[in-house]
Parts: structure tokens; sequence; C-alpha cells
């Protein structure tokens, strides 16, 4: 039974309660020691999963489905969210960018693997099949079902850290490679790291990421699997949801108890992968061209880039309420603090922005989002998000500590009174108010949730290293470091050791 069979209508993504229900089919998925019998229920899940379910029920919301929908170009006669269709005009990619933002408001930008971030990948497959030649018909046929029912996807594409002063090839024993091929498909085993939400996803795309791709013939594949395929293993990080619910309330942890991206260690035990699941197989040249030849690279970017900047409008917008509720918002230091928050925010607007009004023609009538405007994406947001924690924590201070221990403190008839008095808000804010924000805010950026956050936001699109040598490869490939160039030569052509070499200059 696939994930999708659940859905009613085949003409239609999912709703909220269908997506529920696909996650019960007797996944491996272990935390604590145990095998988690339900994901849908488990206390270090469920919330989560019900964050994703009101994304799909959204898709039906009337109020937001011209927003968020567009026809299929399947000849279902459905619709499908924006972001899983090719785009073919700037007017499809600006149309994409709103259904992206308004999916994102819904996580106020704190979960960045929904079902739309993986869209970034399939809605290649239907301008693009061509690249993957003798599986062409896969990426065509994967293109439809992804574009009908929007399922939910991660990825696993970075090797474990494990033996990293070793060629990638010498670490079969961890790393994934085929077996052996069998009567329809191959047999495949290894792990992968590290695969945010795959708990509670449909499928898994294994890829290779460029840094560690090899040329060795066993290593040289990419598939989709389903999450409950007999052998994968899925062994979870602590889960801040679990935590959260043990150690207080959604008043106290608003964020960790609904918004956790479960990240888990991605095992495959000998997994079966049938044929008309793989993209790529036994095929180097393929895998290694994969990153800027497959279109994704512009896809992802668009799609974290948007994502990130909804999340820099909830963490800007609850700064300033913050430094109202202490006062701090009079200060001069604060007031130009704040407004550097601000700039960042503007700047990955503008990028989002660019990528959607400036589209790059690919393939036939297909486009993509602007290549140079998500690599600088790549290589700022990284560098955006731990200025702007360090702005929060200059200007907010000790307003971030200065907070009693939980929601029971204000029934506790001994305590109430006092925190009313000493824990009070400016301008007006009343202490209840004023604590719910500064909690809000702590768990942005000092709980364990909070640090998850920002080693996430600075690693997430890959090594700090890679990600502005592949922005210069794209400048030196692209022409554009050709063209800074040659404006430099023609500044230096108008002068010369003797003087000017033209009549404009005395």
């Amino acid at each position: 039974m696939r994930p999708e069979d659940v859905i009613a209508d085949r003409r239609r993504p999912y709703t909220g309660a269908e997506y529920i229900q696909s996650l019960r089919d007797g996944r491996e998925v272990y935390i604590d020691g145990e095998r988690v019998a339900d994901v849908t229920v488990h206390p270090a899940f469920r919330n989560a999963v019900r964050s994703i379910a009101r994304l799909y029920d959204a898709l039906h919301d009337p109020q937001r489905h011209d927003v968020l929908t567009c026809p299929t170009d399947t000849g279902s006669g459905g619709y499908t969210h924006r972001y899983f269709r090719v785009q073919r005009s700037r007017d499809d990619l600006v149309g994409a960018q709103g259904a992206i933002a308004e999916w994102s408001r819904l996580t106020y930008g704190w979960m960045g693997r929904t079902p739309d971030y993986k869209a970034a990948y399939t809605n290649t497959l239907g301008a693009n099949a061509g690249y993957y030649g003798p599986f062409a018909d896969n990426a065509r046929a994967w293109y439809r079902r992804a574009q009908e029912t929007v399922p939910f996807m991660n990825h696993a594409i970075v090797n474990p850290p494990v033996d990293r002063h070793l060629p990638a090839e010498a670490t079969k024993d961890v790393f994934v490679s085929v077996q052996k091929e069998v009567d329809g498909g191959i047999i495949v085993s290894g792990a992968k790291v590290v695969a945010t939400s795959a708990a509670i996803t449909h499928y898994n795309f294994m890829g290779q990421s460029s840094k560690t791709a090899t040329e060795d013939l066993d290593m040289s594949l990419m598939f989709l699997v389903p999450i409950d395929a007999p052998g994968l293993k899925l062994f979870c990080r602590t889960s801040y949801e679990q935590a959260a619910q043990r150690n207080g309330s959604p008043f106290d942890y608003p964020l960790s108890s609904r918004f956790d991206e479960n990240d888990a260690i991605f095992v495959l035990d000998k997994v079966f992968i049938p044929w008309e699941d793989i993209f790529i197989y036994r095929d180097p040249a393929r895998v290694l061209s994969f990153y800027p030849r497959s279109g994704f690279t512009n896809g992802f970017q668009f799609q974290g880039c948007t994502r990130f900047a909804v999340k820099l409008d909830f963490i800007v917008g609850l700064l300033a309420k913050a430094l109202r509720c202490t006062g701090g918002d009079e200060a001069r230091g604060n007031q130009v603090l704040l407004g550097e928050a601000v700039a960042w925010r503007n700047l990955f607007w503008s990028l989002s922005n660019a990528m959607a009004h400036n589209p790059s023609p690919w393939n036939g009538d297909a486009v993509l989002p602007d290549l140079k405007a998500g690599q600088a994406y790549r290589v700022f947001a990284p560098d955006a998000y731990p200025r702007i924690k360090d702005i929060i924590q200059r200007t907010v201070t000790s307003g971030l500590i200065y907070l009693p221990s939980s929601v029971k403190d204000f029934a506790n008839p001994a305590i109430e009174p006092y925190l009313r008095q000493y824990v009070r808000g400016s301008h007006g804010i009343g202490y209840q108010d004023r604590i719910k924000i500064m909690k809000l805010l702590w768990e942005c950026v000092g709980t364990e949730f909070g640090g998850r956050h920002e080693l996430y936001e600075r690693n997430y699109a890959g090594g700090w290293e890679d990600i502005r040598a592949q922005t210069l490869t794209g400048a030196e490939k692209g022409g554009d470091m050709a063209k800074m160039e040659a404006l430099v030569d023609q500044c230096m052509a108008e002068y010369d050791e003797v003087g000017w070499t033209g009549d404009t200059w005395t």
C-alpha cells in the first residue's frame, strides 16, 4: 500500500486527516531505546505531525486556496501546491513564492523541511526528465505522483561524519552502497545523515552530497524509498517536543512543543529498491553533475530563502516587542541594532524577490529561480542568523532570563502578586504578556530547540567553504567574473605610465 492510497479523491492533495492516517504504516522508528508504535500519537512527534497536517488542510481552505494552489498539468483535472508544478514564467515563480511564504507563515518559519522543500526537486522532474537517461520515465512518473498528491518527502544526502580523512569509497561499511542486483531492483545498505523530519514523512530521497560524491559505481546512485520499506530504520535524536511537554506547557515552550523537526540517523539494512524508484544508478557522471544540472540547487535556494525571510519577519517582530516590554526600545543603541536586524530581513526578502522576478531560462519553456541571488542567500544566511542572535542578546540582555520557571507560578497566590509588581512590562504591558513574549524569544535563541536552529541555519545549505567556492565557480563559468575583470581592464586601459591614453582628461 502506498501512502497516497489513503486519499479519498486522487484529484487533490492530502487533507490533514489523510496525512495523519498515512503515517500509520508500521515504519521502524526508534527513540529513547524503544520502537515507536505510532508516530502520530507518540509525544515525541504528535504535535509536529499536526503542524504538517495544518499545512495540508490549508490547501483546502477556501481563504488560502488561490494563494497556495494551481491546476495540475498532468491531465488529472485536479489541483496541487503551486511549487509542485514546473514553473514556466515569472508569474509562475511569483505565485510559487507566495505559496511557499503562505505555508511558512503557518509555522512562523520554524519548520524548514516542509513538503514544499522537496518539491524543489520533484518539480524539476517534469522539465528535466531527459537528464536521467535510462531512468527518464521514472522521473516523469514521480513528477506526476508528487504533483497530484503532494507527498511529504525528506532527503538524506550527507555521509555520516565517520572516517572523513578517507575517500568515500574506503568507507563502504558505513556509507550507502549497492549490495547486489535482484529481480526487479537492487539491494542497498548504509547510513546517511541527517534525515530531518524523516519519522513523519512519506518518502526519503537518497542522494549524494557534492562534497563526498565518488566515482565508485556501487555508490553512484540516487533513488526514492518509502519510509516503511523493510530494513529502513530511523534512530532519532532527543525530542524537544517531548521535553517541552514534560517540562512545561505551550506557554513555556510555544515553538518546540509543536515545530520540532526531529533529525534521525538514517539506516538502510539490505533494503530493496525497485527499478521504478531509481533516478541514477552506477553513473558517476550524473551523480557528480547533479547539483549544477538537475535544477534542484536553484529550487531549494528559492524555497529556503523565502522560508528564511518569513522566519526573520517573526524574529524581528518579536525582538521589537521584547524591547518595548523592557523599555529598551527608546535607547539609541538598541534602535540602531534593531534597524540592522530589519535590514537583514529586507536583504533576504530582496533575494527571494530577485529569484522570483529574474528567472533563468531552462529546458523548453521552463524557467528556474535566479541562481546568483540564491547563491548570495546561501552565503549570507549562515552569517545573518548568529548576528541577529547576537543583536537579541546585546539588546534584551537579562530580560531573556528574568522570568519565572513556568506558567504554574501564575496560579500560586504566594507568587503571583510579586510577579505582577516586579515582572511587569513597560509601556503599560502586563506581566503575563511580558513573560509570554520573553519566553517565546528565549525559545528562539536560548533553549536546546533554539540552539539546534542556529546550527541548522548555519549549515543548512552546505559547508561554509563549499558554498563560497561554488559561488566563485558559478561566476567563473557563467561569465560574470570575466565581465568584472573586463571592467577593471577598461579602467586600466585609460591610462599608462606616461599619462592618460585618451583626450577626455587633462
